[in-house]
């Protein structure tokens, strides 16, 4: 039974790089069941507060509860097995292995019993049937013995958000998933994204192209040099004159 609150509470959050305040004491959490987007210009601290709380980097000062449990000391591996996952700005996909050999890569990375599962037949059998689900899920399906590298630009963002589910995670972290994508692609990503939330407790997605926000986000923090500027409905966030003047560009 999962304990009372939310999913994710983050207390005071600060970090620091060579003087420079990347998260300065920002407060937030996301509810169960909960997409929360970020946004903010570049610089404002969004990938950094990614990157504290999937264990990549180490909190300055202040608290990360994910499901009622601290993680402030916990270490990368650790994070990742209580069940967060995360994307990246930049894709990371292993261009010479297989679609299919990707996914299995999450699946055997987070087995807690590795060498079993390796060794064990009905193990790898149903380790391949769920990355074939995944794959279907996201349309690749039919790419699965393909080289990773060979991927249309979209593809591979589809990859490696279908490679993070198949750890399982209850919290999954986007980093701009849409990042270099046309509308079309965008509009697909939507599509995936949206069909793959039964499978996640909560999503934390942070994006340039308000686009996939509006569409997907039921909740939405500005973030601004470090601090946390606005927080509400997408509309509601990108009406704040704040946040217009940081973001948009409009005084």
């Amino acid at each position: 039974m999962n304990p009372p609150g939310p999913l994710l509470a983050v207390r005071g959050l600060s970090k620091v790089f060579g003087g420079i305040c990347a998260i300065d004491n920002l407060d937030m959490e996301l509810a169960r069941g909960q997409c929360l987007g970020i946004i903010g210009p570049n610089g404002a601290g969004k990938t950094a507060l990614i990157n504290v709380i999937s264990g990549f980097y180490r909190a300055d000062a202040g608290q990360l509860y994910f499901g009622g449990r601290e993680l402030s000391q916990m270490k990368l591996h650790q994070i990742g097995r209580l069940g967060i996952a995360r994307t990246y700005q930049n894709i990371r996909v292993f261009r010479r292995m297989t679609v299919l050999e990707n996914v299995l890569v999450g699946v055997r990375g987070h087995a807690r019993q590795p060498l079993r599962s390796f060794l064990d037949w009905r193990a790898r059998k149903a380790e391949r049937d769920n990355a074939l689900a995944l794959l279907r899920r996201f349309k690749l399906v039919e790419r699965a013995d393909v080289a990773a590298g060979t991927l249309a630009y979209g593809e591979a963002r589809r990859l490696e958000i279908a490679r993070a589910l198949a750890t399982r995670p209850r919290l999954l972290l986007l980093d701009e998933p849409a990042a270099g994508m046309n509308e079309e692609e965008t509009g697909r990503l939507v599509e995936d994204i949206r069909a793959c939330r039964d499978l996640i407790e909560g999503m934390i997605l942070i994006e340039h192209d308000m686009s996939l926000i509006t569409a997907l986000a039921e909740r939405v923090v500005a973030m601004d040099n470090g601090r946390k500027i606005a927080e509400g409905s997408a509309d509601a966030v990108l009406g704040d004159d704040r946040v217009r003047e940081a973001y948009l560009g409009i005084e």
